[in-house]
């Protein structure tokens, strides 16, 4: 015997972007169902807590860059919950020479820095006098800032920011799809710094931050709070351990026909939000011709390893004053960065302990995120004897590897999403979501999932009319 649901949207996919796009839907009043592949639901997102360590397997905070959070949070009920990073965390490092030099955050830092040698300090200076490109193609990271910026700046401030945030290479970014805002600053304003001063104050009238001021925040019991909470809010409406059979139009919508512990199920709905990751396109069982769904399945998604490490007692010969560090290609070390969690927020270890979270891999050397976790524990151990003096070995050790971690926003991004787009105007009533489109962090992802509703709700209000109409 099959179940039968009639609801009014149907999400494919629970991680952050699928949570908090049924959310929005549900405040705006339609009815979502929610369908997950895996046996939980937060995607990348889960903390784990071991004797009195806080590990984060995935994102371990996201931005306050808009509103949207805080309403999401209310909505919720886990204000209380939040926690902001705390003063010190402002502070990074970039490795240069095999040594840690804090990442300079005002003109006087700058300056006086030893990351950039004076040659490139004169460089990015005169960058509001370098013209702005006029072949409107779509250019790389790396070309885009070795022309405005040079190129000790790409190597030992753009490269590390890359690895930490998309571990990806800035040779293979798209600056207008990656970096959206900063491609818009060259052709808005003619100039990066210009650009930064005018634009800040358009983001006060917007009650916006940019990604570089804005606060960091997590939770008092990490990121998974989030999604535990979003979980409880959609207990009744999530399937998880979901095996689907077929995606097709049916009736002016959709049927979903899916299987779950054996028992089968038929979903009608109006609307149909897809948030898997773009590789999952491959396998969804679509009767949909989408010219969109042979593209996405070629955005790369690299390997990445996380690597926590608990100590009972401070093991580190530097002060722990900050956020972490990164590290540049050109350093010729394993490990992309490490981040010192304990010291950004409050009870991620016990009193007087410290934890630490490395990052393996990624586009710079996939291989290595696939080693097994005896080696990559051991020469993530060399590098923070190298670089931090640590000698003692963990106390607690948890290993983390994700097969495809972050997607890439590659050259030749922007057409993807156009197909994306025009196979939507195809299916009145299908939307197409993820990270893979519209920024990768959560805080993108959250943000995003707002935009959307609002778009579905009026797109979906018009239909009805239309069809009222006729």
């Amino acid at each position: 015997m099959c179940n039968k649901i009639i609801t009014d949207a149907v999400i494919v996919g629970a991680g952050i972007s699928g949570l908090a796009t049924a959310h929005f839907l549900t405040r705006e009043g339609l009815q979502v169902r929610i369908l997950e592949k895996n046996n939980r639901v937060g995607g990348n997102i889960y903390t784990h807590r071991v004797d009195g360590f806080l590990a984060e397997y995935g994102p371990n905070s996201m931005l306050d860059t808009t509103p949207i959070l805080h309403q999401l949070f209310a909505d919720l009920q886990i204000e209380d919950q939040v926690e902001y990073a705390s003063d010190s965390a402002k502070k990074r490092y970039i490795v240069r020479g095999g040594r840690l030099h804090p990442l300079p955050m005002s003109p006087f830092a700058f300056l006086k820095t030893q990351l950039f040698s004076p040659r490139a300090k004169w460089r990015l200076i005169k960058e509001p006098f370098i013209s702005a490109s006029v072949n409107g193609h779509d250019e790389s990271l790396a070309d885009f800032v070795v022309r405005r910026l040079g190129t000790e700046f790409l190597d030992y401030a753009i490269d590390p920011f890359v690895a930490g945030v998309y571990a990806g290479l800035p040779e293979k970014l798209s600056v207008r799809s990656a970096f959206p805002k900063l491609y818009d600053l060259e052709v808005k304003y003619g100039s990066l710094i210009r650009g930064a001063i005018r634009g800040a104050r358009e983001r006060r009238k917007r009650a916006e931050r940019s990604k570089q001021s804005a606060r960091l925040l997590s939770f008092k019991d990490g990121m998974g709070a989030l999604i535990r909470a979003l979980e409880q809010r959609f207990h009744e409406e999530i399937f998880t351990g979901v095996q689907l059979l077929r995606i097709q139009q049916r009736n002016g919508g959709f049927g979903i026909a899916f299987r779950v512990n054996e028992e089968e199920w038929e979903i009608e709905t109006s609307l149909l939000v897809l948030t898997v990751p773009a590789y999952a396109y491959a396998e969804l069982p679509l009767e949909l011709e989408l010219t969109s769904r042979s593209l996405l399945t070629t955005i790369y998604y690299p390997p990445l390893a996380m690597v926590f490490f608990g100590y009972r007692k401070n093991p580190a010969r530097i002060p722990l004053d900050g956020f972490g560090f990164l590290i540049p290609r050109k350093e010729g070390r394993r490990i992309l960065g490490t981040l010192w969690n304990s010291s950004i927020f409050t009870n991620r270890a016990p009193e007087g302990g410290v934890a630490l979270t490395s990052f393996v891999g990624g586009g710079r050397q996939p291989d290595l995120a696939r080693l097994p976790e005896e080696e990559l524990t051991a020469l993530v151990r060399e590098d923070l004897r190298d670089l931090m003096g640590i000698t003692d070995p963990p106390d607690v050790v948890i290993v983390q590897k994700w097969e495809r971690a972050i997607p890439q926003y590659e050259l030749g991004h922007h057409r993807i999403i156009e197909h994306v787009e025009r196979d939507e105007a195809r299916y009145p009533g299908l939307y197409i979501s993820g990270n893979f489109r519209g920024g990768i962090s959560v805080s993108d992802c959250i943000k995003n999932a707002y935009e959307l509703s609002q778009r579905v709700v009026e797109e979906h209000r018009i239909r009805i009319l239309k069809m009222e109409g006729d």
